[in-house]
């Protein structure tokens, strides 16, 4: 995979270490990531580039993670969408909002958020042929 055609995420995550560690793995694995610490901020992104990924924690301050998904699927209807969450209750009332979204709760190993994030994309490539 070349740099320009690296699939693009973007990362919503308010804690700055986990922000930090998922950003790394990422791109370890190839992804081109843009990361933001809350979804007030990932709007304005989503509205001027393309991404075809948005990671989002769910609780965070100003905008959760549930709002801005529906925000990114008005905005960028074929941007796919994956939930991060340490709130097993959140993980249910995500999962009913947004039915054809991963939910991944924390504590998680990177390698299976990586591994989470390709099957995402696996499943795009499955879908377009």
């Amino acid at each position: 995979m070349n740099e320009s055609s690296a699939l693009r995420i973007l990362l919503a995550e308010d804690e700055e270490a986990m922000r930090g560690y998922i950003s790394r793995a990422l791109e370890n694995a190839g992804y081109e990531v843009v990361s933001v610490d809350r979804g007030t901020e990932a709007l304005p992104l989503l509205n001027e580039q393309q991404f075809d990924l948005l990671l989002s924690d769910i609780v965070m301050p100003e905008m959760d993670g549930i709002e801005l998904a529906q925000h990114c699927n008005e905005i960028s209807p074929r941007t796919k969408v994956m939930f991060i969450t340490g709130f097993a209750a959140v993980t249910l009332k995500a999962s009913r909002e947004q039915p054809q979204a991963k939910v991944l709760s924390k504590p998680f190993h990177l390698r299976d958020l990586v591994l989470e994030v390709e099957r995402v994309f696996e499943d795009q490539t499955a879908a377009s042929l």
